[in-house]
């Protein structure tokens, strides 16, 4: 990649510092364009692919780190620059988890940019001249329908990348609302399954309390529901520890009196909120059905153990509620922002799209600010400023 090929974006709130960049890269032979809100840089962005971007991190419309994660989920390939005159370690190590390629603060010499664009582009230059002979792990903002940068998103995406071809049953770990059963879709769209029937079933709800009668009956029915395809067993620790062997043995049965190399039946992939090892210490996972479902075993991390994701979530459901038509909202205020960041998210990402979806409801027009947040929201927000 030529210097002259390079696009090079400089977003910043300060016109003397966006004159200064634009004559200094002009003048070393690159090109580039400057903005001064990250509104308009967004639309840029959406519009052409820049190689580089430099942000700064705050500004009256968009959050540099929003946009950093916005950018992220639209141009992946972008390699993107926190620039800051706030610096702190703590922002920075923020930036970096956000996947800022670096972080530089105010204020900096000119000719440093040239040394981080430059640095830049020789690697993209190596990458395409090396001759590759083994895949790297390649790092990814979404799955089909999951979204995240984290390392515990990245865990999942390779592991339902290394089972799609398989016929491995999957239990499934987490909190409610950490996104099981949109796995558990994801799990059977990359599957060689993808034709044959997805089917849900709540466990909680499969039987009357009590039930007994025509337990075996029922659970076969639901196996032979899926076919070949696969049958999703959500809160599977709500069943009866009777119920649960007895879907264990229909399980073991089916699968024995199949021909030797041929598909057995539905895959499985259940759910559960529990911790596993705690429920089948105590009696409420059935050993001989985790025995079954326990071939692929993933943990969705709750949505506090993985704020980098946050403003790649916003993003991704600000452009899902878009969609719908109505009155646009793009973007969260910086302010708004800091108290999202902040917030310990026991509903985790349904709790998350419901609060974006909230705005919408609320005729929010363009950005949501912090009177836009739910009062539980604003409340910890407010505790969070005072310490």
């Amino acid at each position: 990649m030529s210097t002259s090929d390079a696009e090079i974006l400089f977003v910043d709130d300060d016109r003397t510092i966006l004159e200064l960049v634009r004559e200094y890269l002009a003048e070393v032979g690159y090109r580039v364009d400057v903005v001064d809100n990250g509104m308009q840089a967004l639309e840029w962005i959406k519009a052409q692919p820049y190689a580089i971007v430099f942000t700064d991190i705050k500004m009256p419309d968009i959050d540099g780190l929003e946009l950093l994660s916005a950018i992220k989920e639209y141009r992946p390939e972008t390699e993107v620059i926190i620039v800051t005159g706030h610096g702190s370690m703590e922002s920075a190590i923020k930036a970096m988890k956000f996947g800022s390629y670096d972080y530089l603060q105010k204020p900096f010499k000119l000719n440093v940019l040239k040394i981080i664009i430059d640095r830049i582009l020789d690697a993209r230059r190596l990458k395409q001249e090396r001759i590759v002979l083994k895949t790297p792990i390649q790092e990814r903002h979404r799955y089909e329908g999951l979204v995240g940068i984290s390392f515990r998103m990245q865990g999942i995406y390779d592991t339902i990348d290394r089972i799609r071809l398989t016929g491995a049953n999957v239990l499934i770990e987490g909190e409610s609302g950490t996104g099981k059963e949109l796995t558990a879709h994801v799990i059977h769209r990359m599957s060689d399954r993808r034709e044959k029937p997805f089917v849900a079933v709540a466990c909680k709800s499969l039987f009357k309390a009590g039930a007994i009668n025509g337990q075996g009956e029922r659970l076969r029915n639901v196996l032979q529901s899926a076919e070949e395809g696969t049958l999703f067993l959500d809160d599977i620790c709500e069943l009866t520890e009777s119920a649960q062997g007895l879907l264990a043995q229909l399980w073991q049965d089916d699968a024995a009196a199949r021909p030797s190399g041929a598909r057995s039946g539905a895959r499985l992939v259940a759910a559960t909120n529990r911790i596993v090892k705690e429920a089948l210490a105590k009696g409420a996972l059935h050993t001989d059905l985790h025995a079954c479902l326990s071939d692929v075993f993933i943990q969705m991390p709750p949505l506090r153990d993985r704020k980098e994701d946050i403003c790649l979530l916003i993003n991704h459901f600000l452009d899902q509620f878009n969609a719908k038509g109505g009155k646009k909202v793009l973007a969260v205020a910086p302010e708004a922002m800091d108290y999202l960041l902040s917030y310990g998210w026991p509903g985790n990402v349904i709790q998350l799209e419901n609060v974006i979806e909230r705005a919408f409801a609320l005729g929010v027009e363009l950005v949501i600010h912090i009177d836009d947040l739910p009062p539980e929201i604003k409340t910890a927000g407010e505790i969070a400023r005072m310490h």
